[in-house]
């Protein structure tokens, strides 16, 4: 670890940049200085880091060398961060990426900021994403467009779009995001950073909602880490887990450890197709690569398995309930559901989480595509029903790719994208690692061992 604040410090994980700090090889403010510098230098054409709170940063990374200095720890003291603009930080404008909000400021934080900054966490400001966090692009009518640090020509994902942007480009080293349709396991992928999508309700949804709402949470939704290695995630999800408000009166978390410590003890099945969705070739070439290594690792590994439940019966119901969920505060729908019938796709969730927990009595893990391309160019096309995305060769519609991230988000399972490859054009390639629900510690120690033993993130040329 170098003890000043060098660009090779902009690429170290969050864990060893929390070491270096408690060691006093580097101070909070060296840190700060350096990220804001980074974001000032680099961000102009990524566009990732749209909400600045710069003056504030600075005053919280002072604390936190005073901290420091008196012996104090955390698991996070004096480390820079951004958080998703979704999510509520007091004093700092939160539009959803809508004008539709106004200029609201939050009165308060969420839950999840509120706790990074309990263990010390400096945010620095907030990331870019889509209106209504509704798009796998991150472009907006206030903050504009945010780019790939792989290829500015091309989407970052969404709808944590700038927070993965922010990653790659070695901004900052730790991200908060949130995902009900792949909106933190996409972007990973597409820029080739560690994204963790948690067993549902497993960290506090409060205070990420549209703005001036304090409702319940959001059924299928979470909130969860980005990183660029699968330590850091592990990191993050230890400061951010746990029953708050009322649950906090007589529930408290304890998570099973991870399945196996060695990566030859795991048995994977692959999902390297669905009957809805097209997948890219190199996407599946790479999926196909990591199979036969870790069978060469030993790992047990199956193609196929009468256990998993009927791919495209569960995608209709699963977006059946997203399209219910996100159109709450939206026009009236021309054939709303019935309290009946809602009730009706909760009893078909429950039956396919019970048809995925008896599949992961016989697996480990499944690995799946987190997408079925990797980056794609921006596409200008304003109507969303009307966009297409070329998979193959071939014109597919846009949100068939819903499919991949269904699975984990309607059986409230955790999953864990990590980079496994890039394509022919020098573009990340990712995998999502999919668990049984509330074995977060087994996907996630599976995405470390992945890293340990094949290599993890690439740093893209130019940053």
């Amino acid at each position: 670890m170098s003890a000043t604040p060098s660009e090779d410090l902009a690429y170290e994980t969050a864990a060893d940049l929390v070491a270096a700090l408690a060691a006093r090889e580097v101070s909070s403010v060296e840190l700060t200085k350096a990220a804001i510098a980074r974001i000032e230098g680099l961000d102009g054409p990524v566009n990732a880091v749209v909400v600045r709170d710069f003056d504030r940063a600075l005053g919280a990374a002072k604390a936190a060398d005073a901290a420091l200095a008196r012996g104090e720890h955390g698991a996070l003291l004096g480390l820079p961060m951004t958080v998703k603009e979704s999510q509520n930080v007091a004093g700092l404008r939160t539009s959803w990426g809508t004008e539709v909000f106004g200029t609201w400021i939050a009165p308060q934080d969420s839950v999840g900021v509120a706790r990074l900054k309990a263990a010390g966490a400096v945010v620095l400001g907030k990331t870019n994403v889509p209106p209504f966090l509704g798009d796998w692009q991150s472009a907006n009518p206030i903050y504009g467009r945010t780019s790939n640090p792989w290829d500015l020509g091309r989407s970052p994902g969404g709808s944590s779009g700038g927070a993965a942007a922010a990653l790659a480009a070695g901004m900052v080293p730790l991200e908060f995001g949130s995902d009900i349709g792949g909106s933190i396991r996409i972007p990973a992928a597409l820029c080739g950073v560690y994204g963790h999508k948690p067993s549902f309700d497993l960290i506090p949804q409060r205070g990420h909602a549209p703005p001036g709402t304090d409702g319940g949470g959001v059924d299928l939704a979470v909130v969860g880490p980005l990183a660029r290695s699968a330590r850091d995630l592990e990191l993050a999800l230890g400061v951010l887990a746990g029953p708050e408000g009322l649950d906090a009166k007589g529930y408290r978390l304890d998570l099973a450890a991870p399945r196996h410590a060695a990566l030859a003890d795991y048995n994977v099945l692959v999902l390297d197709h669905h009957p809805l969705a097209e997948l890219d070739g190199e996407v599946r070439d790479a999926l196909h690569r990591l199979a036969r290594d870790l069978d060469d690792q030993g790992c047990e590994v199956t193609h196929e398995s009468d256990l998993l439940p009927n791919l495209a019966e569960a995608h209709e119901l699963y977006v059946r309930m997203l399209t219910t969920i996100t159109s709450r505060g939206g026009p009236p729908q021309p054939n709303p559901l019935s309290a009946e019938d809602w009730m009706g796709l909760m009893d078909g969730q429950l039956l396919f989480r019970r048809r995925m927990e008896t599949l992961f009595e016989r697996f480990d893990v499944v690995l799946a595509p987190a997408f079925g391309t990797p980056a794609f160019p921006h596409i200008t096309e304003p109507n969303p029903g009307a966009r297409v995305l070329e998979v193959n060769g071939r014109s597919t519609s846009y949100f068939a790719q819903l499919a991949w991230a269904g699975p984990a988000t309607l059986g409230c399972l955790p999953a864990t994208a990590a980079p496994i490859g890039q394509s022919q054009a020098g573009l990340p390639i990712g995998v999502q690692i999919l668990g049984g629900f509330l074995e977060d510690r087994t996907t996630l120690a599976f995405a470390g061992l992945l890293e340990r033993t094949f290599g993890g993130f690439r740093r893209p040329p130019g940053y």
